[in-house]
Parts: structure tokens; sequence; C-alpha cells
């Protein structure tokens, strides 16, 4: 049976000059051990979500090479934005590069919900996790944004039926949350997310939340081998 796969956090660099290993020798040569990790457990008809820092790409035409890479992987790559994305344009744009450049084995997701068997993929960026809204009214507008997004893809989601709801999120949901208590009230059955690193992996909310089952996929943390979720 195929199956569903996560990971976030490539940081690919390919045509920037932002290498990862400066934090830390795990990150030394890491595209290469990836790859052959990704390979040996992702098949040709299996999904892998990615939520988020694909590339350190600045503009989407720089990203070609860290896109040829993910391309080259095995599986159909359903990939959502994150805080360093910088290349990430409009859903017309992006679906345009993919085509000037047959890349097939890629989605984005964005506004748009992915049915994958029974389970029905959505998400957004979420915001860094804060206990209440930020008072900054720049930085509530941003909250309010990604919260309206998160609420309209699991209404999207729901939609189609499916019996299960994967949230992708690149900030993590957190445990007392607005982003949190969604997921809880609308019984979303899986969250991940990423943008944790190093240290910080250990004070992350893990587990079930209310539920739903929230899981950090950041690729150093899974040690750069993709997190199975399940079949389907």
């Amino acid at each position: 049976m195929p199956k569903i796969f996560a990971i976030s956090d490539l940081h690919l660099s390919f045509s920037a000059d932002k290498p990862m290993d400066v934090f830390g020798e795990k990150w030394k040569g890491y595209e290469e051990r990836l790859a052959q990790n990704w390979n040996s457990v992702v098949g040709k008809d299996d999904f892998v979500l990615m939520p988020g820092d694909s590339s350190w790409a600045t503009y989407l035409e720089d990203a070609k090479e860290d896109f040829s890479y993910i391309e080259n992987l095995n599986g159909t790559k359903i990939i959502s934005k994150g805080n360093h994305d910088y290349w990430w344009e409009t859903m017309s744009k992006l679906s345009g590069f993919l085509a000037e450049n047959n890349f097939s084995t890629i989605k984005f997701l964005h506004n748009t919900v992915e049915k994958i068997g029974d389970f029905a993929v959505c998400g957004c960026k979420g915001y860094p996790e804060t206990e209440s809204e930020p008072n900054n009214e720049e930085e509530k507008k941003l909250y309010n944004r990604e919260l309206s997004r998160l609420k309209n893809g699991i209404l999207k989601a729901k939609e189609l039926g499916t019996d299960r709801i994967i949230v992708m999120l690149h900030y993590p949901p957190g445990e007392n949350t607005e982003f949190a208590r969604v997921l809880r009230e609308e019984k979303v059955d899986i969250c991940v997310f990423g943008h944790i690193h190093g240290d910080y992996f250990k004070g992350v909310t893990m587990g079930d939340v209310g539920g739903c089952m929230c899981r950090l996929v950041s690729c150093d943390y899974l040690k750069f081998m993709p997190y199975l979720i399940g079949e389907f």
C-alpha cells in the first residue's frame, strides 16, 4: 500500500551561500545522506509532506537547483510555506515554475487541499508560538490571517468527506494557543510541523494534544529520515 511521510526544513542551498554545517557537524554532507535515507523508505507511489523551509533561495528562479534535488527524490512531494521561504510566490507563479522546469512530482499547498486516499491534507505557515494574540497591529494582522487560513483549510478538507485530516504547519501549534484550540475543536487527526532545531527540540509540545497527534518533523530532529505517518 502507498504510504504518507513527512519531513521539513531541508534548507537546501545549492544556489545560495548558506551552508547548513555552520549549525553543527550533523549538517555536514546532509544532502547526500538525506537522499539515501529518503529513497530507502519512500517509494515512487508514496507521498511526502514538507511543511516549510525547503530552500534558502531568495527568488523563485534561484531555487531551481534546490527543487531539482527535491524532484529527483522518490514520491510525490507536497510543500507548504516556512518563514525562510522568501522565494514563495502566488499559486499561479509557483505552478508556472513547476511547469517550466518539468517538475512533475512536486505540489505546493497554498490555500488548497490535497486528497491522498482517505486523508485530506491542508495547512498554512502558522505563527510563532504565543499564549496570547500579539499586541502589534501588523503582527495581529499576520496572526489572524494564518489562523483564518488554518480554519478555511480544515473546512475545505471536511468538504471532501475523507476519514482523516492532516494539517501541515511550519511553526509548532503549541498546546494552549488558538492554533491548538482549532486543531482540537475541529478534530484534526494529525498535525506535522517544523521550524525547531537544535536544543530547542526539548521544549516542543508533541504527542496527543486534545485528540490531535502532533509531530515535529524537522529533518535534523528526524536524523534526516522521513517520518512515516501511515498507509492509505
